[in-house]
């Protein structure tokens, strides 16, 4: 902790979300820096410090990491990145019929294998003397036993892979973090670019702004006890099963 406040950081701080997120954590008086990172950097503020990440560059992710852990520990980090609808314009699959190699790829290589990389160096970023905090954004739609409708095949399993990673991080942070919370968050729909193409039938009350989705999330966040690590949270603090 710096002498003025709290240090956070978030990955994917050009998005819907993680900008939302970065404002909101801009915004409280306990929070000193807020190290916001991007594929490009972002505007600085008093408060906001601009850093690049690339998930299709390792060791570049890895030395990102390394510059912030020397800031000092940081007591919050946020990976707010995600991908539904796949660069060639593509949607989640409707049936196992259009399950694609190439497409599941895509989608576990943003939605899994991405946020690993920054799981790898947990440990190294967050205190081990105080509570420190890690989360990442999954979805309901990755929870196996609320799988009701099927489809969204790729997208499912890659959220999914990321809940058990974020599992297996909470039990390793509790042996040497005891202090530590490990939790994926549902935001809810949120009227981003992401959720943009499959808003239809969404009710005008459970379609929520950026700013309020990301508000609600560290809220609950903060609410959140060591008990509670490894499981996945919905914005308003309900548990979603695995």
């Amino acid at each position: 902790m710096t002498d003025g406040g709290r240090q956070v950081a978030v990955f994917g701080a050009s998005g819907g979300i993680g900008a939302a997120l970065v404002a909101a954590l801009a915004a409280r008086d306990d929070i000193a820096v807020v190290h916001a990172g991007a594929r490009r950097p972002i505007a600085a503020t008093a408060k906001v410090r601009p850093f690049t990440f690339d998930y299709g560059d390792e060791p570049g992710v890895a030395q990102a990491c390394e510059a912030l852990a020397r800031s000092g520990p940081l007591d919050m980090v946020l990976v707010a990145t995600g991908q539904l609808t796949l660069p060639d314009g593509s949607g989640p699959e409707k049936s196992v019929r259009g399950l694609r190699g190439a497409a599941l790829a895509q989608q576990f290589a943003v939605n899994t294998i991405g946020p690993a990389l920054v799981m790898a160096q947990i440990p190294t970023l967050l205190p081990r003397d105080r509570r420190g905090v890690f989360a990442v954004l999954s979805a309901r739609v990755g929870s196996i036993s609320d799988n009701r409708l099927g489809g969204w095949h790729g997208y499912r399993a890659a959220k999914a892979a990321l809940n058990m990673l974020l599992r297996g991080l909470a039990i390793e942070l509790a042996r040497s973090h005891p202090q530590a919370v490990a939790a994926a968050l549902h935001p809810g729909t949120v009227d981003t670019l992401l959720s943009a193409p499959f808003q239809r039938g969404v009710k005008p009350e459970k379609l929520f702004t950026p700013a309020y989705s990301a508000t609600a999330m560290l809220d609950v966040l903060e609410r959140l006890q060591p008990a509670d690590t490894g499981k996945l949270w919905a914005w308003d603090g309900a548990e979603i099963p695995f």
